[in-house]
């Protein structure tokens, strides 16, 4: 599954528009990496806890996200954004969406085999390809995860 920030993908041809595909998660802090964070504040630096939480946070909803795709028979999610919204005092929600797409190679051929294989030319390992991380380009992407604010 081919995963972009982008509108278009050079080099493929969107035939098909599956809709908008999404996934999220609500994780709640945690007194350790609160404790933690404390100190780091009264030091500077980065809250490495916090760091780890949100990249977690990011990877369960970006993987709810293909699997809905993969459901509507999607090859590609375009144009990807991240928000972040705080539920209450002590959680915050991490939000993925996109547009499920099917794309071709601009000569026509098709992308994607039986079983959602990942995309010709975008490889790895077995264990990723199950976990859906094979193949994401999220190019353009930059630490902060795209695009924040409201949905």
């Amino acid at each position: 599954m081919l995963v972009v920030n982008t509108e278009t993908l050079p080099g493929y041809q969107v035939t098909e528009i599956k809709g908008l595909v999404q996934g999220n998660t609500v994780r709640a802090k945690h007194a350790g990496r609160d404790i933690a964070a404390g100190f780091k504040n009264l030091v500077g630096g980065e809250l490495k806890g916090y760091t780890e939480l949100l990249t977690e946070s990011r990877r369960e909803a970006v993987e709810r996200m293909l699997a809905q795709a993969q459901q509507l028979g999607a090859n590609a999610v375009i144009n990807v954004r991240f928000s972040t919204s705080a539920v209450t005092g002590g959680a915050a929600e991490l939000y993925a969406y996109g547009t499920a797409v099917v794309v071709v190679t601009q000569g026509g051929a098709p992308t994607s085999g039986p079983g959602g294989q990942t995309l010709e030319g975008v490889g790895g390992s077995p264990a990723a390809q199950a976990s859906g991380l094979a193949g994401h380009t999220l190019g353009g992407v930059g630490s902060d995860g795209g695009a924040h604010g409201g949905r």
